[in-house]
């Protein structure tokens, strides 16, 4: 009640005032059409004096503009108290138009005054161009008390709620990445950066086709990490795409190195433009452990499917039956046909052959009891199919080139070795993706092993596109690479890829053990799942309501999501979210991020114009200058192929004169029905 009472007390005050303006304008008009109102016989003699001792007291009348003034003032403070039905429909272009109108009228007419016309006409030609401003005057007073002081549409898409102030410091180190962006808050844009000051967190950059992770961000990492010192590892899925930008930047900016790393490319489909090198070099194979690995990567890039039945007998059967081989070939003759085409071409020999001379070692006689039980057993079918599921996926990848780039030795795969650090591009091929992914695949999981050391040179692996190879050890190298200085970035599209290709398992770990995520245009689970991690912010809302009486607003606060799955799935290109690790003595206090990286694009235009290709390493020229190279290759493939028969029958030999091994001979009969 005593909120209603107050309303009208309020409500008859502001009526008062703008009765007194009204007084004053009636005052002023007596006052300046005097002789009119003479004539008309309406002047008061009581008036007149009061009015002549007021303008000496006050000077009230002295100039023209003073009682409008007064009464201006007053209508103005009678409407800004004026309650009343908020109106959406009223404009400020409608009441600026009709408050000038007004402000001519009632202003800009003492003009009127001394037109040549009739004291009556002046009078009345004052009158009705004042009454008229008057009114424009009051129209729009009351306009301006009814307009909707808060227009809850000019926000429809809650930007102003979801913008936040961000990083705008540049925090640099000797192991940082900074990259420069522009974001919106406070109705304006502002200069900012993302500092990842600490790369060994690991980073993960995500976004669909298009949406500008290797532009923006990707290529950028490659860039600072060569110019501050970094040994890299770079799988370049569209192959030269990184490469290119690695070779240019590498040449252009050596100074970051205190020995310059060599540039290394490794590429199945030109051998011309390919270093050779051998993944499983028997002098980085420590044990057995190391064979297993290998092979489970090899066996698994091949077989996308098995990655969901990882412990089942039919997927662990072939695996270590190739790691078997494999270390085998380490073992024999110290390594010397240690090499991956060597393990498949022994492997696609007859099954008597191969697991005779496997079980004459000791060390891999219980690696291979579960074909030798099968064997013995009389079960064919089931040794059979054992042996299948692993020749028939390896058969995929019996090449020419491929087994020249893989038999080969011009470097090792310790890329980080402070005394010959080295910048290695593998390069894949989208068409030929199911045989190339295994062989990189091999790369990987011993670069993963020998790079995660102590005391080496701090380097850096750059994995675009990761579903498209198995990369076995990445989650426990993002776990514990940090200590060892060794940065790991991956870009996919979505966790649901990764899900798909690594295991629900293995996608849940590493994506909640990298520190720096970078995201752009995502949708579905990976777009909330981002928005939960970013976290909620304390947001006002305000709701209308109105009523023939009167408009009320509410305002409230609650926390909402800092940025929306809706706005993760709907960025534009180059525009990213993602939040960024700190460190001790280097906090970041705003980590999150919501910004639009900026690129110079006329300086990357610049550069990829002067970019020279990556030069040929092998010419393939016999001395007359003449092309080689498939001769050449086709040699080097023949030699392997040599190699392995002259294996089979030299340890064949062996194992016959010695007395203790001679009972592994299959016998004649037997060997002939499984032959």
């Amino acid at each position: 009640m005593s909120q209603e009472d107050d309303l009208r007390a309020l409500a008859k005050i502001m009526d008062f005032l703008r009765a007194v303006s009204i007084i004053l304008m009636v005052i002023h008009l007596y006052w300046y059409c005097y002789e009119a109102v003479r004539l008309w016989g309406i002047d008061i003699g009581v008036v007149d004096r009061v009015l002549m001792n007021f303008d000496r007291t006050t000077g009230l009348f002295h100039h023209i503009l003073y009682t409008k003034l007064f009464a201006l003032l007053l209508l103005a403070l009678s409407c800004l108290g004026t309650k009343g039905v908020k109106e959406e429909k009223i404009t400020w272009h409608r009441i600026w138009a009709v408050l000038s109108a007004g402000l001519v009228l009632f202003f800009l007419n003492w003009w009127i005054l001394s037109l040549p016309l009739p004291v009556e006409a002046v009078a009345g030609f004052y009158t009705a161009s004042m009454a008229a401003g008057y009114v424009c005057l009051l129209m729009a007073g009351t306009w301006m008390s009814r307009l909707l002081r808060t227009n809850l549409m000019e926000d429809v898409f809650n930007v102003e709620n979801e913008s936040f102030m961000q990083e705008t410091r540049l925090m640099e180190n000797e192991y940082s990445v900074n990259l420069p962006t522009r974001f919106y808050y406070k109705k304006k844009w502002n200069d900012g950066f993302i500092n990842v000051v600490n790369p060994f967190r690991a980073s993960i950059v995500l976004g669909t086709p298009g949406s500008g992770k290797s532009y923006a961000v990707v290529n950028s990492f490659i860039k600072q990490q060569i110019e501050k010192g970094f040994a890299l590892y770079i799988y370049d899925f569209k192959f030269s795409d990184l490469s290119t930008i690695a070779y240019n930047h590498l040449m252009n900016h050596p100074d970051g190195y205190k020995v310059k790393p060599k540039f290394y490319v490794i590429n199945f489909d030109d051998p011309r433009r390919s270093h050779r090198c051998n993944p499983i070099h028997p002098d980085f194979m420590e044990d057995i452990t190391d064979a297993y690995e290998s092979a489970y990567t090899i066996m698994l890039n091949l077989n996308k499917s098995w990655v969901q039945k990882q412990g089942d007998f039919f997927v662990e059967s072939p695996i270590i039956l190739l790691a078997a081989i494999i270390w085998y070939l380490r073992i024999y003759r110290g390594g010397k046909y240690c090499t991956f085409p060597h393990a498949i071409e022994f492997l696609n020999k007859p099954y008597a052959d191969i697991f005779t001379i496997l079980t004459s070692y000791p060390a891999l006689e219980n690696y291979l009891s579960p074909f030798m039980d099968a064997w013995q057993g009389g079960a064919q079918d089931q040794l059979q199919g054992q042996i299948a599921s692993a020749k028939i996926p390896l058969s995929r990848m019996i090449s020419p080139q491929l087994y020249w780039v893989m038999t080969g030795d011009d470097f090792t795969l310790d890329l980080n070795n402070p005394e010959h650090p080295k910048i290695l591009c593998v390069g894949n091929n989208p068409d030929r993706q199911n045989i190339y992914s295994a062989a990189l695949g091999l790369y990987n999981s011993r670069i993963v092993k020998l790079v995660n050391k102590k005391g080496q040179l701090k380097s850096s692996i750059i994995i675009d596109e990761l579903p498209t190879i198995y990369f076995r050890g990445i989650d426990n190298l993002i776990a514990t690479a940090r200590s060892n200085k060794v940065a790991v970035c991956l870009g996919f599209q979505d966790f649901s890829q990764l899900a798909r290709d690594y295991g629900d398992k293995e996608a849940k770990v590493i994506q909640n053990t990298v520190g720096n995520i970078f995201s752009g245009q995502v949708v579905g689970e990976t777009a909330k799942n981002l928005s939960e991690r970013f976290g909620k912010i304390l947001q006002q809302r305000q709701s209308l309501s109105i009523n023939r009486q009167d408009t009320s607003t509410s305002i409230n606060t609650q926390m909402d999501s800092l940025i929306p799955a809706s706005k993760i799935a709907n960025l534009s290109q180059g525009t990213f979210v993602g939040s960024v690790a700190d460190n001790f003595g280097e906090e970041i206090e705003q980590k999150i991020f919501h910004a639009r990286i900026i690129v110079d694009t006329e300086k990357v235009a610049a550069e990829t114009k002067a970019y020279k290709k990556i030069p040929v390493i092998n010419e393939f020229k016999d001395s007359e200058g003449n092309d080689i190279m498939q001769q050449q290759i086709e040699r080097n493939y023949t030699r392997i192929k040599a190699d392995v028969v002259q294996i089979i029958e030299d340890e064949m030999e062996r194992i016959a004169n010695d007395p203790n091994l001679r009972h592994l001979l299959p016998q004649e009969d037997g060997k002939q029905e499984k032959q």
